[in-house]
């Protein structure tokens, strides 16, 4: 399926589609040391539901797609060189509203976020 959506987002930072069908998405992303936080190579957790967010609005993949929400939990610590792997699907269909649930592992296949997206299909571009 094409992408409609989000398609100036960074792949070094939010990470590559590699997977967009109807109501579902699977995006990558390999962190970097510019990610981390600290010494141990921690990776900032923003990075993270960048990932999260990201696949989220290409589950929805339409063109004026925003998140409103997000209830997120992260499970277990990423470190610089891991490679994510964020699975999003929408669950509930609203009509102009989409809840979408996502969740990120490591290359472990163990999950370090788990996340529930509120996006908002709206009429015009959020800027426009």
């Amino acid at each position: 399926m094409e992408q409609r959506t989000h398609r100036l987002a960074s792949k070094r930072l939010v990470g590559r589609p590699v997977r967009i069908e109807e109501g579902h998405a699977e995006v990558e992303l390999l962190t970097t040391e510019e990610m981390a936080v600290d010494e141990y190579g921690l990776v900032h957790g923003g990075f993270t539901f960048g990932l999260a967010d990201y696949a989220a609005m290409l589950a929805v993949n339409e063109p004026t797609v925003v998140l409103g929400k997000a209830e997120v939990k992260f499970t277990k610590p990423v470190k610089v060189g891991e490679n994510l792997i964020a699975r999003a699907e929408i669950k509930e269909d609203l009509g102009k509203k989409r809840v979408v649930e996502v969740e990120v592992f490591n290359e472990r296949n163990e999950k370090v976020l788990k996340g529930t997206f509120h996006c908002y299909v709206l009429e015009k571009h959020v800027l426009g």
